[in-house]
């Protein structure tokens, strides 16, 4: 089965954009209340066994049952008797943001981190339309229960033999997107390593340098727009919260928001396109970003969203039939690209200059040769042990010899330590 998701610019008229800012605002009360209930449960839980507390913790019957998704989900049709304004949303879209609030409960629980919160005024920006009767787009029009037909600009038609499955309403500053689920029932298989190999390292001197010695130097996009978006926030900062002028100015300053992350993601996808057009076969480095986010140059590192782009350039790829793969990052640039030997370099060196072989270049250019030869070692199975090796476990013809590294994966445990 083949998902596909795609996001269209609609034009709510005045009443349209009514309806589904109120609708919004209904599911966000829904979302606050089924959550207040599990709180409650759980706070009433929360109490010593031989005692209760009476001023912090709510009191519940012991033999109350943990309001689970269905038995909020049951109790839709007797909370519409109670309040009518839940009635004026249909009926499965309510029903999508209790399972919605259940998602990320169970998401909760199972990382230990990241408790669902409240929402607040003007937090819940999206609404799920999940089943159709028949296909509601149009090449003008996108048809949606309860509202009519909404103004679409589709771009780029809906490719034949999918099926549109589901349709989610989001709203980003004062402008309106419908994102389309598709699907088409079809097996695509993973792209397989052929071609030319390209390695490509990411950083803030330079956004990415390619082994090939391509390089791309930064945008910044935030850092140009920053004294921008420092008057219009001064500016919020000064009016009336919930007043018109307070709205108006909140508008403009999601506006540039908005505007900040469009040319970030366009200007990831062209480079992403850019690196299918210069090789068949890219590897990036297993790095996690958010550990670099939280230093010195945090706001560089969010500005440039390498994980983002590391994401579209997977997605890129698999679209493109292109093979993509990520490997181990230790060490790409204090190693020399063409005899391996170990050459130490500060951050402040930005010159390769290996004593060993006398092979000089760019510093960024040989760790991203470095990850070229790492991701060819990772492909070529024959041979090949270790922890490297053990991604290229599912790669075709990879079934029949596997080394004991490829096979079973180590299970690493944290040594206690001595008292």
């Amino acid at each position: 089965m083949l998902t596909l998701n795609y996001r269209y610019r609609i034009y709510p008229d005045t009443a349209q954009e009514q309806i589904l800012i109120e609708w919004m605002d209904i599911c966000r009360g829904a979302y606050n209340y089924a959550l207040r209930e599990i709180k409650d449960w759980c706070d009433s839980r929360k109490c010593l066994v031989d005692r209760c507390s009476l001023e912090k913790e709510y009191i519940l019957p012991p033999d109350l049952k943990f309001p689970n998704e269905i038995q909020q989900l049951n109790n839709l049709p007797k909370a519409k008797k109670e309040f009518p304004r839940l009635g004026e949303v249909p009926s499965q879209v309510l029903q999508q943001t209790i399972k919605q609030l259940h998602i990320a409960w169970k998401y909760f629980q199972e990382r230990g981190f990241g408790n669902p919160r409240f929402k607040k005024y003007g937090q819940f920006k999206s609404l799920l339309f999940p089943q159709f009767k028949e296909n509601p787009v149009t090449n003008l029009h996108i048809k949606l229960p309860k509202i009519g037909a909404i103004p679409i600009n589709l771009y780029r038609p809906i490719p034949t033999g999918f099926v549109v499955k589901q349709v989610r309403i989001l709203r980003k500053a004062d402008r309106w997107y419908a994102s389309i689920s598709l699907q088409c029932d079809v097996s695509v298989p993973d792209p397989i390593p052929h071609g030319h190999p390209i390695g490509v390292d990411v950083g803030l001197e330079k956004f990415l340098a390619t082994s090939d010695g391509v390089l791309v130097r930064p945008p910044k996009f935030f850092k140009e727009l920053q004294g921008k978006l420092k008057l219009l926030q001064r500016r919020l900062s000064r009016k009336k919260k919930r007043s018109k002028n307070y709205e108006k100015q909140q508008i403009k300053v999601a506006r540039l928001h908005h505007q900040i992350d469009n040319t970030r993601k366009d200007f990831h996808y062209k480079q992403a396109h850019a690196l299918c057009d210069a090789g068949d076969m890219v590897f990036m480095e297993d790095l996690d970003y958010r550990t670099s986010a939280k230093g010195m140059f945090g706001k560089h590192m969010l500005d440039a969203a390498f994980g983002q782009f590391r994401g579209i350039v997977k997605y890129v790829c698999w679209k493109r039939g292109k093979f993509f793969a990520e490997v181990d990052a230790r060490g790409t640039s204090q190693e020399c690209p063409e005899c391996s030997g170990e050459v130490k370099k500060d951050l402040s060196v930005r010159v390769h200059d290996c004593p060993h072989c006398g092979y000089k270049t760019d510093r960024d250019v040989a760790a991203g040769q470095n990850i070229r030869n790492r991701g060819i070692k990772l492909i070529s199975t024959v041979g090949q042990t270790g922890i490297e090796s053990a991604c290229a476990a599912d790669l075709p013809g990879t079934d029949e010899s596997q080394s004991r590294q490829v096979a079973k994966s180590r299970k690493r445990t944290t040594r206690k330590p001595k008292k």
